[in-house]
């Protein structure tokens, strides 16, 4: 659905994109992770005819990117595009307008998509008076209303309560299971993490590692992962090091690889000695791997 070949962009001096190559497959769910400044905004504008590339191939549904392939592309920005002092009706039929939609069928494309993002009953309603998730949604709706073949979601649960997010990561499941395409930009790792099928890591302008969450867990050398709190920290890291055990601080938690998974009383057993005020196990998650491709140590 998606190819981009060598695509490279400088601002000046500041190169932004380096090279990037990118692909995705119809039906998919590519997440699209990175820092701020690691060019996904870049990327996205290119995507949608707004800037030009200095080189490199962009191919949506088989076609070049040209002034004529925006249409095959629903984009939902981060910041609502939304027009306050109309109904969720008046917007989707203003941007059904804009794509040259007309007569019945730009009436059943509007009614189509406020029921694909349950506001139905909300049609005539102020998007004002909708709370922050139903502007969410609204705004993935006006985003769909031309039935384009790939949809870049852009930070779609930024800022939102924990049962807001929770809808719109349902909205995104439906979209997929109907054949949509997307590509999703978020800092919400365990949002990659439940709806991706793929994921990249972008950092300075390239993809550094790519594939789904099992194939990124091979980059950590670790089957498990421990946390532990502890008094006594430096005497807690050697001890790992005499069991072979890798130790990372994530943030100004300590956390150490296990090679294998260990029942919890084995573990603290491996510390005897040393007091340990808590302890907990978890699979690698994606948390673990995007720090330590993008700052390896």
């Amino acid at each position: 659905m998606l190819l981009i070949e060598n695509l490279s962009k400088s601002y000046g001096k500041r190169q932004v994109l380096k090279n990037l190559n990118l692909r995705i497959e119809p039906g998919e769910i590519y997440g699209l992770l990175g820092s701020n400044g690691a060019g996904k905004t870049t990327t996205i504008n290119i995507l949608c005819n707004l800037l030009k590339a200095d080189r490199g191939t962009i191919r949506i549904a088989g076609q070049t990117v040209s002034k004529s392939t925006p249409k095959l592309i629903g984009v939902a920005p981060q910041e609502n595009l939304l027009y306050r002092s109309l109904s969720c009706q008046e917007n989707l039929d203003f941007y059904a307008r804009i794509y040259g939609l007309r007569g019945n069928f730009r009436r059943q494309r509007v009614a189509a998509c406020l029921a694909a993002v349950n506001l139905g009953d909300r049609a005539r309603s102020v998007v004002e008076t909708l709370s922050g998730g139903m502007q969410r949604r609204l705004n993935i709706a006006a985003a769909l209303i031309h039935q384009p073949k790939l949809a870049i979601l852009d930070e779609p649960t930024a800022g939102l309560d924990i049962e807001a997010r929770y809808e719109i990561w349902e909205l995104i499941r439906r979209l997929r299971s109907e054949g949509m395409t997307i590509l999703l930009t978020t800092h919400l790792l365990d949002e990659a993490e439940r709806l991706c099928q793929r994921i990249g890591i972008l950092k300075s302008g390239k993809i550094i590692a790519e594939g789904t969450l099992e194939e990124l867990r091979q980059r950590v050398p670790a089957k498990e992962i421990v946390t532990i709190e502890t008094p006594e920290e430096e005497n807690a890291i050697s001890r790992a090091r005499e069991l072979g055990f890798t130790h990372r601080y994530y943030g100004s938690d300590l956390v150490f690889w296990l090679p294998e998974p260990l029942e919890l009383a084995e573990i603290i057993a491996q510390f005897q000695g040393i007091p340990i005020d808590s302890i907990a196990r978890h699979p690698v998650r994606l948390e673990q791997i995007y720090l330590e491709v993008a700052n390896p140590v």
